[in-house]
């Protein structure tokens, strides 16, 4: 594994395990936020690995459907974890009138988790 893709990697965990600390807190949005940012971490890891870099969030939710679904390499419900994640980030920060369960936020935490999990064991293999 490259050194980014690893920092990267690093980096998704943290923001995981700042989400759980900021739901556990009662910060629905800000937890929202964190777990998506992992989420967006992971796959950049992933396209890193194929020396592939993005600028904007919509290339790299592109790109990661392109060269790890479309290609069967992960299961399709990581794009779509990772597409609902921004949609629910974009809301959090954005719409102050939005209101979150902490049961769906546990839920998206723990799909970040699975992610990243997902990304160590194929990064691995």
């Amino acid at each position: 594994m490259k050194e980014e893709s690893g920092l990267l990697l690093l980096r998704a965990e943290e923001a995981i395990e700042s989400a759980d600390l900021l739901l556990k807190e009662g910060y629905l949005a800000d937890s929202i936020s964190r777990a998506y940012y992992a989420m967006f971490y992971i796959a950049e890891a992933l396209l890193n690995e194929k020396d592939l870099s993005f600028s904007k969030h919509g290339n790299v939710h592109g790109a990661f459907g392109e060269h790890f679904i479309k290609t069967k390499i992960f299961d399709k419900k990581y794009h779509k974890w990772l597409l609902e994640a921004f949609s629910r980030r974009i809301a959090s920060d954005y719409d102050v009138s939005a209101k979150f369960q902490l049961s769906s936020v546990k839920v998206m935490i723990d799909q970040a988790w699975d992610f990243l999990q997902a990304a160590r064991d194929y990064l691995a293999s």
